[in-house]
C-alpha cells in the first residue's frame, strides 16, 4: 500500500525512491500484503458455505503472482490456453484451474482437454461439437447469459441480452436436448455479469437463476459466480461489501444445499478485488506545460502502458510520490505517446517538478497486463514488494524485445 510518513513516500514498507533506484521508471509495483489480505477477507466474508477462490489471472498474469496466489490456495480461472499453460507452470493442478474460453477455436479447447483443466463452455454449437468428440468421458461447466445488466457501464458489463458472452437463459431447453442427446457430463453451473458491482441483489438475482438451473442438470457440483466486486478508486470512494453479500447470500446456498445429498460448492473468480489496490504504477515526470488553460504534467509513459483511463474512463489517483506534502496545484496528466492519452483531467497533485515521480494508484488489475508497444516503446518493468524487500519480477524491454520476433533485422 503506497504510504506517506514524515513526507517520504512508501510501498509495502520500501520507499518508492529506491524502487525507482533499482528498477527505475516507468515501473509496476506490486504489494504481496494487499493481495493477501484481499484473499482472507473474501474467505471469511464466505465463510459459512462450501466455496473455493479462482484468482483471474487475466487481470495480472506475472508467474510471480501466480505462485503468490498458489501459496494463497486460490485456484486459477484462466480465458485463454497459455494462461492455462502459464497457471500449470506456476504449480496449480489442473484441477484447480478453470478454462472460460470465448470466441476460440474448438482446437484450443481440446488442448485444454487434453491438460486435464475444468472446461466452460458459452455456445450451444460448441457444446454440440464438445459432446460429439468427447460425449460423457469430460465433465463440462455451463455458461449462461442470465440477461442481467450489471457492472459500471455497458464496456464491462457482461450479462446483458446484447453481450457475446453465456448461453442464454432463454435457451435452456434447446441445452437441455443437446445434454441428453450427446450424454455430456455437466458438473457446473457458471455466470459473469459485469465488473465495478455494488449491489449484492445482483448476485442474489444471479444466484436464483443458477439454483434453478441447476435443477436441470442434477450431476451439477459447483456453482461459479464469476465475480465484478468493486474496489475504490478515489480516496472517498465506496466498494462492494462483501461481508453483506456472503450473509445473503450463504442463507440461500445452505438452504439449497438442505435439499441435496450432496451440497454444491460455489465459486468465484476475483480478479480485480484481489489485485487492483496492491498496484501502483510509477512514472516519472518529463514535461511541465503551460498552455492558455491548462497546465499538463507530463510523463514517461502512456496509454501504451496503462490504457484503462483512455479505454475505460477508469479513474486512478495520482501522488507526487516525490514531493508528496508540497503545495497542491491543479494539472492535467497527460502521456508521451503520439495520441490523446489523458491519464486524468485537472487533478490537484502536490507541486509538480520535471523528474519527480507520480504514482498511480489502483493499478494492479489490467495494467502491464493490457500494455502494448504502440510507438515502439518498450512495456515497462514489475516489482513485487513483499516481507519489507522489492525484487524486479520483470525486467524492462529493450529495443531488441520489440526486435526479437522479426525476421528481416
Amino acid at each position: 500500500m503506497l504510504t506517506i510518513t514524515d513526507g517520504q513516500t512508501t510501498i509495502g514498507g520500501v520507499a518508492v525512491s529506491d524502487i525507482v533506484a533499482v528498477a527505475d521508471a516507468p515501473t509496476y509495483v506490486y504489494d504481496a500484503a494487499i493481495m493477501e489480505r484481499q484473499v482472507k477477507r473474501l474467505r471469511s466474508a464466505f465463510s459459512s458455505f462450501p466455496c473455493r477462490i479462482m484468482y483471474a489471472c487475466k487481470a495480472l498474469t506475472n508467474i510471480a503472482i501466480l505462485r503468490l496466489m498458489r501459496s494463497l490456495g486460490t485456484g486459477l480461472d484462466t480465458v485463454s490456453i497459455d494462461e492455462v499453460r502459464l497457471g500449470l507452470l506456476a504449480g496449480f493442478e489442473a484441477n484447480e484451474i478453470l478454462f472460460t474460453p470465448n470466441m476460440v477455436s474448438f482446437d484450443e479447447i481440446r488442448q485444454a482437454v487434453e491438460l486435464g483443466v475444468h472446461i466452460n463452455i458459452d455456445t450451444i454449437s460448441v457444446l454440440e461439437h464438445f459432446g460429439h468428440e468427447f460425449g460423457s468421458s469430460v465433465p463440462v461447466c455451463l455458461r449462461l447469459n442470465p440477461h442481467i445488466m450489471a457492472g459500471g457501464n455497458e464496456r464491462i458489463s457482461t450479462g446483458h441480452i446484447d453481450s457475446k458472452f453465456g448461453i442464454s437463459i432463454h435457451q435452456m431447453r434447446h441445452v437441455q436436448r443437446v445434454v441428453a442427446s450427446a450424454g455430456i457430463h455437466v458438473n457446473g453451473l457458471h455466470m459473469h455479469t459485469g465488473s465495478d458491482i455494488l449491489d449484492a441483489d445482483v448476485f442474489l438475482q444471479g444466484a436464483e437463476i443458477l439454483l434453478e438451473t441447476a435443477e436441470m442438470f442434477p450431476d451439477v457440483t459447483f456453482l461459479d459466480f464469476g465475480s465484478g466486486f468493486k474496489v475504490p478508486y478515489k480516496p472517498d470512494d465506496i466498494a462492494t461489501d462483501v461481508e453483506d453479500l456472503g450473509r445473503r447470500l450463504g442463507e440461500r446456498i445452505n438452504a439449497f444445499n438442505a435439499t441435496r445429498s450432496t451440497p454444491v460448492e460455489v465459486w468465484f473468480e476475483p480478479g480485480k478485488f484481489i489485485v487492483s489496490e496492491a498496484g501502483t504504477f510509477l512514472t516519472r515526470v518529463n514535461v511541465i506545460k503551460q498552455t492558455t488553460a491548462t497546465v499538463f504534467a507530463g510523463v514517461d509513459s502512456g496509454l501504451n502502458h496503462l490504457i484503462r483511463p483512455m479505454l475505460y474512463n477508469a479513474y486512478h489517483h495520482v501522488v507526487n510520490a516525490s514531493n508528496p506534502e508540497g503545495t497542491p496545484r491543479i494539472y492535467t496528466v497527460v502521456g508521451y505517446i503520439c495520441e490523446t492519452d489523458t491519464f486524468g483531467w485537472d487533478r490537484k497533485i502536490a507541486e509538480v517538478h520535471v523528474g519527480d515521480i507520480l504514482a498511480f494508484q489502483n493499478a494492479g488489475a489490467y495494467g502491464f497486463a493490457m500494455s502494448s508497444n504502440y510507438n515502439s516503446r518498450p512495456r515497462p518493468a514489475e516489482v513485487l514488494v513483499q516481507h519489507g524487500q522489492a525484487r524486479i519480477i520483470r525486467r524492462r524491454e529493450t529495443l531488441a524485445d520489440l526486435l526479437a520476433t522479426q525476421t528481416d533485422v
